[in-house]
């Protein structure tokens, strides 16, 4: 079970007001590169992994960003980190709103 969950909005600024999509994107293309357990939902993704890992994947994902020609990058991060065995994981906490 993985100790750490960690959803991310990242917010691009684009060249000359670009769509910010294509960039979120290549941000989401990052994560599913990562290998690590993800769910997309419409204004951020979560992750299931361990911290370390999963902070290198946002770093990772700022430098695609900022090499696809973003300027800059501000992303808003939330985590949940539970160190326990027992450890944390996007079902546990969502089952109950599943159909």
């Amino acid at each position: 079970m993985a100790a750490t969950l960690l959803s991310i909005q990242v917010i691009p600024k684009t060249p000359n007001g670009e769509d910010s999509i294509p960039y979120v994107d290549k941000a989401i293309e990052v994560i599913q590169r990562s290998g690590v357990k993800y769910e997309v939902h419409a204004l951020e993704t979560t992750m299931e992994g361990e911290l370390p890992e999963l902070l290198e994947i946002v770093r990772q994902m700022h430098e695609a960003l900022t090499e696809a020609g973003a300027p800059s990058v501000i992303s808003q991060i939330k985590i949940a980190h539970y160190p326990s065995p027992d450890g944390i994981s996007i079902e546990r906490l969502t089952a109950k709103y599943r159909p």
